[in-house]
């Protein structure tokens, strides 16, 4: 492992127009207070208020609690970026009304309050007490470093004691751990917070006590009278506590629930260095994404169970690829890159970001996918919602859903975005992502302003301009990623070279005020392939371009996708379309289309069919499903 890197925080960068930033725009102006009337119009928030009675309707369920904490965190990220009164307010009255509603004891959970608080801790297989938990603390760190107010830090330090008391391997504690992970890394960020290293202790034992024997989740069934033979989810691997972490290899069950995990291993190896539990996510790591991730980043290709299925089994238009299981990969990413500057880690959060993740909201930030697959036709609108295990397929973006994971969390996601752009030890600042940005870091004491200048990701050109306030001596590390086959690099106008086959470039120097680094990375179109062991998409490409995944859409190409072939010589050009679904670069070549014309009625016949030219249009796949209801398709024929 590399020294660890910690992140440049969100609080010292600014995402400064381009993409992202006005993805962040879009944030503030809309999404955050679409996101708060939906908590409050569905009664989230009266959860809160203790309002609730036993025998009334919309009884609080047992995770609105991390529905609204995740919008808090997101609130928290955006008062520290751009002061808003009325959003302050709103978060405010959130962190009162959680001190009022908590026990005694230190507890915290609005559904155990109100509607059955006589089984607190009796299922934590199913009922996410602790994953709850783990947001709330999420949301306690957040507005303690947006604000320095203390209030809702201390309101998560007393329940994190509590369930520091509760479980454990001492006299009389539980032995238990969530069903639901995310509690593992929210200790850490409360541990780094406060210092206070029985929460990183706390982390740890939730880590290591998973999946040990006799299996807690079992006795827990049989002292709440079932059989625990009878378990809905069929096996433990479920909640990936089949196997002790460190005899796991695979990534299997609950898409989400996995990435938390791994996240929060991944934490406690850069907390104690543990090269074992490192050796153990990397394996986790090859085969969540060189076996089990589609195209776009997205994981978790079965919507029974939201999980992981097997090897190479990625179906496209029954792909579930759940929006929070995206943004867990992008968490896991982050951390893991901060373990060791591998450019593969930074290639597969870029990938995660700006196809997996942004698929999961529209363009005016109102609206959500849950699922996020790769191919569909009008009919799966009217089919799958009344299918069982298809409840959250849609093909129109929704506003919200009784399960509302995915909608607070692009938005905390996307309100943070600027603590994945730069990392840094005492000795280098390494650049992960590209964006119009500027970063304020300190190296070996001396302050240092980074400003970079792009109009990725639809140009390859990034300039960055080095200002530190004395000359100062380190490194600056540029991720050349993965999908780039050609790349040059000038430091105030001199060419540097870069390694071949170097996932980063690495220039230490004495840097003085103005320097300027001018990475050019060549961005042609590229058809890509599959892995033959990929059943679903041999004899099909997918187009890409830098970052970005496109798709076909039938706005764009007309009815009967899976009529149209793309011919392996056709030339390809990117096109800018400012106009466009925000403001994208279109892919178009000439494809070819069965002649639909020459059928009169008849559902098969001897082959015959001709072969007509058929322009093809590409737009980036996450920009799909803006312009109405229509056929979709990542991968297209070859011709």
């Amino acid at each position: 492992m590399n020294a660890v890197h910690r992140a440049v925080p969100w609080t010292a960068v600014r995402l400064e127009g381009g993409f992202w930033g006005r993805w962040q725009e879009t944030l503030r102006t809309a999404t955050l207070s679409a996101e708060y009337c939906q908590l409050e119009e569905t009664g989230r928030l009266d959860a809160i208020r203790l309002t609730w009675k036993p025998g009334a309707p919309n009884e609080p369920h047992i995770f609105w609690d991390s529905d609204i904490a995740k919008w808090a965190e997101a609130a928290s990220y955006a008062l520290a970026l751009w002061p808003d009164p009325m959003l302050e307010a709103q978060v405010e009255e959130i962190i009162d009304l959680y001190a009022a509603a908590q026990w005694p004891d230190g507890y915290l959970n609005t559904h155990f309050t109100l509607v059955e608080p006589e089984k607190r801790w009796t299922n934590l297989r199913d009922q996410h007490e602790l994953y709850c938990a783990g947001h709330l603390f999420e949301f306690a760190v957040a507005h303690y470093r947006a604000t320095g107010r203390t209030k809702m830090l201390e309101v998560a330090r007393r329940y994190a004691d509590h369930i520091a008391a509760t479980f454990g391997r001492g006299e009389g504690q539980k032995r238990g751990y969530p069903g639901h992970e995310e509690i593992e890394l929210a200790l850490v960020k409360l541990y780094r917070a406060t210092g206070e290293r029985r929460y990183l202790d706390l982390a740890q034992y939730f880590i290591e006590e998973r999946g040990q024997k006799p299996h807690y989740f079992d006795l827990e069934a049989i002292a709440r009278g079932e059989d625990p033979a009878r378990y809905w989810a069929g096996g433990h691997d479920y909640t990936q506590s089949h196997l002790p972490i460190r005899e796991q290899r695979e990534a299997v069950g609950h898409a989400v629930r996995a990435m938390y995990l791994y996240s929060g291993v991944a934490d406690l190896v850069a907390e104690t260095g543990d090269e074992g539990l490192y050796e153990v996510l990397q394996a986790l790591w090859e085969s969540a994404t060189r076996r089990r991730m589609y195209i776009t980043g997205g994981i978790g290709s079965s919507a029974v169970g939201e999980r992981f299925s097997y090897d190479y089994d990625l179906p496209n238009d029954t792909a579930y690829a759940e929006t929070c299981a995206a943004i867990g990969l992008a968490l896991w990413a982050h951390r893991l890159l901060k373990i060791e500057r591998r450019g593969e880690y930074g290639d597969i959060l870029e990938r995660a970001l700006y196809n997996g993740i942004l698929s999961g909201i529209s363009l005016d930030g109102t609206r959500f996918f849950y699922a996020n697959p790769l191919e569909v036709h009008p009919g799966d609108y009217l089919l799958r919602p009344y299918m069982r295990g298809w409840s959250s397929y849609r093909i129109e973006r929704q506003e919200w859903f009784t399960c509302a994971c995915c909608p607070p969390n692009i938005a905390r996601l996307l309100a943070s975005l600027g603590e994945y752009v730069y990392s840094q030890t005492e000795s280098e600042v390494a650049v992960h992502l590209y964006a119009p940005s500027r970063a304020f870091v300190t190296l070996h004491g001396v302050p240092v302003t980074l400003t970079q200048e792009t109009d990725y990701p639809w140009d390859g050109t990034i300039r960055l301009t080095v200002s530190p306030k004395e000359p100062v001596l380190f490194g600056v590390a540029l991720r050349i990623p993965g999908w780039c086959r050609e790349a040059s690099l000038r430091v105030n106008g001199q060419v540097v070279p870069i390694e071949r086959g170097g996932d980063y470039a690495r220039i230490a120097r004495t840097w003085r005020e103005g320097d300027t680094l001018l990475l050019e990375l060549a961005m042609p179109i590229e058809r890509v392939e599959a892995h033959p062991s990929v059943r679903h998409d041999n004899g099909r490409v997918a187009l890409q371009r830098g970052p970005i995944v496109y798709c076909l859409e039938e706005a764009d190409n007309g009815p009967a996708l899976a009529a149209l072939a793309l011919p392996r010589q056709a030339p390809l050009t990117a096109r800018p379309a400012p106009d466009l679904l925000g403001g994208i670069v279109l892919v178009e070549g000439e494809g070819v289309r069965r002649d639909m014309t020459t059928w009169k009625g008849a559902l098969y016949r001897p082959v015959e069919t001709p072969l007509v030219p058929a322009p093809i249009r590409a737009i980036p796949y996450y920009a799909w499903a803006n312009r109405g209801i229509g056929e979709m398709m990542v991968w297209v024929r070859e011709g």
